[in-house]
C-alpha cells in the first residue's frame, strides 16, 4: 500500500468513556456501572492473539476466535436489513463509456478503526458515498496493528450500497511490520484445527453472514514468512472462497503476499501470485504496476480461464484525487479494449481536502466533480487529465420495479425535514437512509445557457437534501435524472413535489418509453405538464400526474423547465407508483433495552419486532410534552441508539414512537414505549 492512516481513536460519542468486551445483556451491563457507554460501534478484531500491554483510550481489544454472534450485543445495531438489488445497465450517455469490459472498485475509509459508530453520528460532515451507480465493488477499508485487523463494514454503508446493487467487503489486514505488524497474527489466521480446516475462514464467512455484507478483501503484508506459510495462507484463502461461495460471497486478494511466503509486491498477475488469483474470486494489483505489466497480467487471467476485469489495477487519490498522475491509457485506452479494471484507494480525499468547516453542498460538488468530471455533466465527457469514471464506465441503476420513490435525501444533513417542515434542528448521517440518487449527474440538455443542478441543504421536503436547479434561463433545459425499466399502466401515477424560489417555472416531466439507439445520443423524452409555479406563491407543491396514454416501461424519467431569465426552482420528491397505495403495517414491542446516564444526558438502546410486509425503513420519534414530535433517527435495521437524552418541560418520563415506513416514504400507525427519568 502507498500509505495507510493513522488509525487513532476519536472521541466517544455517546454517554462515558469507558470501552467494555462485549458481555451477554446489554441491560446487566449498564446497571452494573451507569457510566457505561451504550454507545454501538462498528466491529474490529484480531485474529486470535492480541497485542501487549493496553489498548488505547477508545480502543477495545477483540479476537475474533471468540466471537460468537449470541455474545455479540452490538449485532443488531450493526447488521445490514437491505438485499443486493439487482442492476442493470442502460445506453451509455457518451461515446467513451464502456459496457462490459473495465470494472471500478473503491477501497473507503469512512472512519478510524476504532469509534465508527454503528448508526451514523450527529454530525452532517461524513463521506456519503452516492455515486454507486459506477461502483462493482465497495471495499471497507481500515486497520491498525493498535487497534484490530479485521473490519466489519458498518449497516448503513452495506444497507447504502446494497439498494445500489453494489457489494461491500470486509478486510482482513495482516500490516507490514514498519506500521507494527507481527506474523504471529498472520499464523494466528491461517492456523488449522485437529481436522486440518481452517476455523478462521469459517468465523469470517459467520461473521458476514451474520452482519449481511458480501466478503472479504484479504490483505497479507507483514514480511518474514517462508513458503510453509505461503502454502497455508493458499490453502486458507482457497477455503474461505469454498466456504464463502455456499454463502453468496466473494474474496478479493491484495497483491502483497506471494506463494512462497514473502512478501513482494508485484504489480502485476504472474507466476508468484496466480495461485491466489485463482483460489480467490478477484485480485488488487499493487501500485507499482506499468503498461506492461497490465498487458501481461491481462493476458495471463485469460490463458487461466479467468476475466481479465477481475484484476483491479490500484489507483492512488488518497493525497491528490483528480490532481493524480495516473497512466490511464495502462489500464483503460480510449482507442481499444480496456486492459484491466481498477481499483480507487481512499477516494474520500474529495472531502478530506476541502478545508475544517466544510459544508455537505461543499463535499458533494468535489465528488461530483471527481465521478463525473470538470464537465459536471456526463454526456459532455471532458478531455482533460482526470479520466473521470463516469467517463470510462458505463453506470447502472436499480430502478426496476414499482413502486418507486426519491426525496433526493443524501444520508447526511443540517436538519431533518418531514412535508417540508423541520422535525429535528441537529446535524445528522446515516447512509443507510439514503435515497436512491440520478446516476447521472448531472446531465442538461438545452439549446440556450445551461443551469447548475445540485444536491441542496437549506431546504428539503423530507430527509436531509432537495435538489436544486439554479440558472438564467433563454431556452428550456431537460434534467436527466433516472434511468429506469419502471411497467406503466393506465393506473400508474407519477407525482412531483417541487417549489420555485425565484422566479417563475413552468416544469413538464420528461418520459421516455424506449433508449437512445447509439451512446451519447439524446434519449427521446415524451413530456406530460406539471403546472408552472412562481416564486412566493403556495410554497411546496405536490402535482400528481397520469400519463396521458402513455403504455409500456419507462426507460428515462426528467424534467423539462421553462423559464425567462433568472429561476430557482427546488425539487422535493418524485414518485411512481400505482393508484391506491397503503400504508405499511405497523411494528410491535417497542422497549428500552438499556440505559445509562451522565453529565450530558440520558442514553437509550431501542428494539422492536420488525413490521410484517415490505419496510425500506424505521423512524425513531420523541413525544414532547405538547404533543409534536421530534426527529430522533431512523434505521433499516431494528435496533437503535439515542444519545443524551434529557427531561424536557418538567416531564418525569418520556414517550417515544416507532413507525415502519415504505418505498413511497408512507409510514405506519406508532409503536409507543415510555422511559421513567
Amino acid at each position: 500500500m502507498p500509505s495507510h492512516p493513522s488509525r487513532r481513536a476519536v472521541v466517544l460519542t455517546g454517554v462515558g468513556a469507558a470501552v467494555v468486551t462485549a458481555l451477554p445483556s446489554v441491560d446487566a451491563r449498564a446497571a452494573a456501572s451507569p457510566s457505561v457507554d451504550l454507545q454501538p460501534y462498528a466491529s474490529y478484531w484480531y485474529p486470535d492473539s492480541l497485542p501487549s500491554g493496553t489498548p488505547g483510550p477508545g480502543i477495545t481489544w477483540r479476537s475474533l476466535k471468540e466471537w460468537r454472534a449470541e455474545d455479540d450485543v452490538d449485532l443488531a445495531f450493526n447488521t445490514a436489513s437491505v438485499p443486493l438489488a439487482r442492476r442493470f445497465a442502460p445506453v451509455p450517455v457518451n461515446r467513451t463509456a464502456r459496457r462490459g469490459q473495465a470494472r471500478i472498485q473503491a477501497l473507503v475509509s469512512f472512519e478510524h478503526t476504532a469509534g465508527n459508530p454503528s448508526q451514523g453520528a450527529a454530525t452532517a460532515d461524513y463521506y456519503a458515498l452516492s455515486h454507486w451507480a459506477y461502483l462493482d465493488e465497495l471495499v471497507f477499508w481500515g486497520g491498525s496493528a493498535g487497534e484490530g485487523l479485521i473490519l466489519a463494514p458498518n449497516a448503513p454503508v452495506v444497507d447504502a450500497a446494497h439498494r445500489n446493487g453494489v457489494p461491500v467487503l470486509g478486510t482482513v489486514f495482516l500490516p507490514p511490520t514498519a506500521w507494527g505488524g507481527d506474523l504471529r497474527w498472520t499464523r494466528d489466521l491461517v492456523r488449522r484445527d485437529a481436522l486440518g480446516q481452517f476455523p478462521l475462514a469459517a468465523k469470517l464467512v459467520e461473521v458476514a453472514t451474520a452482519y449481511g455484507f458480501d466478503g472479504w478483501f484479504v490483505n497479507a503484508e507483514t514480511d518474514g514468512g517462508d513458503a510453509a506459510l505461503g502454502a497455508d495462507m493458499l490453502a486458507f484463502v482457497r477455503e474461505l472462497k469454498r466456504r464463502g461461495a455456499a454463502a453468496g460471497l466473494r474474496i478479493t486478494w491484495y497483491d502483497a503476499m506471494a506463494v512462497d511466503g514473502s512478501v513482494g509486491w508485484q504489480g502485476a498477475l504472474n507466476g508468484r501470485n496466480q495461485d491466489f488469483f485463482r483460489g480467490a474470486d478477484a485480485m488488487f494489483v499493487d501500485f507499482r504496476w506499468s503498461p506492461a505489466s497490465l498487458r501481461a497480467s491481462g493476458e495471463l487471467a485469460e490463458r487461466l480461464g479467468r476475466d481479465r476485469y477481475e484484476l483491479w489495477a490500484g489507483v492512488d487519490v488518497e493525497a491528490h484525487g483528480w490532481d493524480s498522475s495516473v497512466d490511464w491509457d495502462a489500464i483503460v485506452p480510449r482507442d481499444r479494449a480496456h486492459v484491466v479494471s481498477y481499483g480507487l484507494y481512499r477516494p474520500e480525499w474529495t472531502r478530506g481536502h476541502l478545508p475544517e468547516g466544510r459544508t455537505p453542498g461543499q463535499f458533494h460538488a468535489a465528488d461530483d466533480r471527481f465521478w463525473t468530471g470538470r464537465s459536471l455533466d456526463p454526456s459532455q465527457p471532458d478531455t482533460d487529465g482526470w479520466r473521470a469514471p463516469a467517463t470510462v464506465v458505463a453506470d447502472r441503476s436499480t430502478v426496476d420495479r414499482l413502486p418507486f420513490a426519491t426525496s433526493f435525501n443524501t444520508g447526511h444533513g443540517l436538519r431533518w425535514y418531514e412535508r417540508g417542515r423541520v422535525a429535528s434542528g441537529a446535524e445528522w448521517n446515516h447512509l443507510g437512509l439514503q435515497d436512491r440518487l440520478p446516476g447521472r449527474r448531472w446531465v442538461v440538455r438545452s439549446a440556450g445557457r445551461r443551469p447548475a443542478v445540485s444536491f441542496d441543504f437549506d431546504d428539503a421536503w423530507r430527509g436531509g437534501s432537495s435538489l436544486l436547479v439554479d440558472g438564467d434561463f433563454d431556452a428550456p433545459a431537460t434534467v436527466e435524472l433516472y434511468a429506469t425499466r419502471l411497467p406503466l399502466s393506465p393506473s400508474t401515477v407519477v407525482e412531483l413535489t417541487h417549489r420555485a424560489d425565484e422566479g417563475a417555472v413552468t416544469v413538464e416531466l420528461a418520459v421516455a418509453l424506449r433508449e437512445p439507439t447509439r451512446p451519447g445520443d439524446p434519449v427521446p423524452y415524451t413530456y406530460v405538464p406539471a403546472g408552472r409555479l412562481r416564486a412566493g406563491r403556495a410554497g411546496w407543491t405536490t402535482a400528481s400526474l397520469r400519463l396521458n396514454g402513455l403504455a409500456g416501461t419507462a426507460r428515462s424519467l426528467g424534467v423539462r423547465l421553462t423559464a425567462k431569465g433568472r429561476a430557482r426552482w427546488r425539487l422535493g420528491a418524485l414518485a411512481v407508483r400505482e393508484s391506491g397505495a397503503t400504508a405499511p403495517a405497523a411494528p410491535a414491542r417497542l422497549r428500552v433495552t438499556g440505559s445509562a446516564s451522565g453529565a450530558e444526558g440520558t442514553s437509550l438502546r431501542f428494539a422492536w419486532r420488525r413490521a410484517p410486509g415490505p419496510v425500506r425503513h424505521y423512524e425513531l420519534h420523541r413525544v414532547l410534552p405538547g404533543g409534536s414530535r421530534r426527529f430522533l433517527g431512523g434505521t433499516c435495521g431494528n435496533a437503535f441508539f439515542v444519545p443524551a437524552l434529557k427531561p424536557e418541560g418538567g416531564e418525569r418520563s418520556a414517550r417515544f414512537e416507532i413507525r415502519a415506513v415504505d418505498e413511497l416514504y408512507s409510514a405506519s400507525a406508532p409503536a409507543f414505549t415510555v422511559h421513567s427519568w
